[in-house]
């Protein structure tokens, strides 16, 4: 396996390693992202520490509005956070 393919890999692991749940098994509630953002993402969103910040990411990316994030939504915020990385990478 490449590289990228162990990261993508790694990025569809990681939304498995917290949305699995009885009855709602590959969706992240509110909860679930903020342990996801806390544990996994504590350095890159420092917001996440302030509660209104998680609730007001789970509100944007949770976009057919059903209370839950699917795989689709998360890979939002995994494509968001990347350009942010790269844009970051171009400042002088």
């Amino acid at each position: 396996m490449t590289k990228l393919e162990d990261y993508l890999e790694g990025i569809v692991n990681i939304f498995h390693q917290y949305s699995v749940r009885e009855g709602h098994a590959d969706t992240l509630t509110k909860g679930d992202l903020r342990k996801l953002i806390n544990k996994e993402m504590a350095n890159i969103l420092s917001q996440s520490k302030d509660p209104d910040s998680i609730d007001k990411i789970f509100q944007d990316l949770d976009a057919d509005q059903d209370g839950q994030v699917n795989f689709e939504e998360f890979a939002n915020l995994v494509i968001t956070v990347l350009q942010t990385a790269h844009e970051n990478i171009h400042k002088p």
